[in-house]
C-alpha cells in the first residue's frame, strides 16, 4: 500500500463520549485523535506497519466542545532511515456556521513521529525518503529536529533526577 502520500486530513464531530462534564473534549482523547492520524499519515507514506516512538512539542491552544467539526491534519516534515515526522495540526469549528468565511481554530499542535517495522521479525525498517524543497518545508523540517531534541533534553533531565534519588522528596 506505498503511496508516498504527505498530507492527511482526518474529519469528524466531536461525541458526547469525547468530553467532560464541562462540555469540552478530554486531552487523552486528542491525544488519540493525533495518534490514529498519524498512523494513517505513517502508513501512507510509507505503506508500512508502524509505530509511534515519540510526540513533542504538544500544545493545547483552545478548547473542542462537543459537536464540533474536528480536523486532524498530518503533514510529513522530516524523514529518517526508518523514522517519519509528521506536524500535526488539531483543528475545529461549529459545522452550524455556515457564513462563508472558515471560522475553524486551531486547537491542539505537536510533532509526531512513527517508525515502520518489518512485519517479519518487528524491527525497523526502512521508509522512502523525503527531501524539503520549498522554504517552507526546510523550516518545518528543522522544527522537527528542534522539537526532538528539546524532548531528548527533558528526558534526559528526567532520567538524571530519577537516579539521583530525589524523585517524590
Amino acid at each position: 500500500m506505498k503511496g508516498q502520500q504527505r498530507e492527511l486530513n482526518l474529519r469528524f464531530l466531536a461525541q458526547p463520549t469525547d468530553v467532560n462534564y464541562g462540555g469540552k473534549v478530554h486531552g487523552g482523547m486528542v491525544m488519540k485523535w493525533i495518534d490514529q492520524a498519524g498512523y494513517a499519515a505513517a502508513v501512507g507514506w510509507s505503506g508500512k506497519y508502524s509505530v509511534t516512538v515519540a510526540v513533542g512539542g504538544i500544545r493545547f491552544v483552545a478548547p473542542i466542545r462537543i459537536s464540533d467539526l474536528v480536523t486532524v491534519h498530518t503533514k510529513l516534515i522530516l524523514t529518517g532511515n526508518s523514522s517519519m515526522h509528521f506536524a500535526v495540526d488539531v483543528k475545529a469549528r461549529d459545522p452550524g456556521l455556515d457564513d462563508g468565511e472558515p471560522d475553524e481554530r486551531l486547537c491542539t499542535h505537536c510533532v509526531i513521529v512513527f517508525v515502520a517495522m518489518d512485519q517479519v521479525e518487528g524491527k525497523p525498517t526502512a521508509v522512502p525518503s523525503w527531501t524539503p524543497e520549498t522554504e517552507d518545508d526546510k523550516r518545518l523540517a528543522e522544527y522537527a529536529l528542534k522539537v526532538m531534541e528539546l524532548s531528548k533534553g527533558i528526558e534526559a533531565t528526567v532520567e538524571r533526577y530519577v537516579h539521583e534519588g530525589d524523585a517524590g522528596k
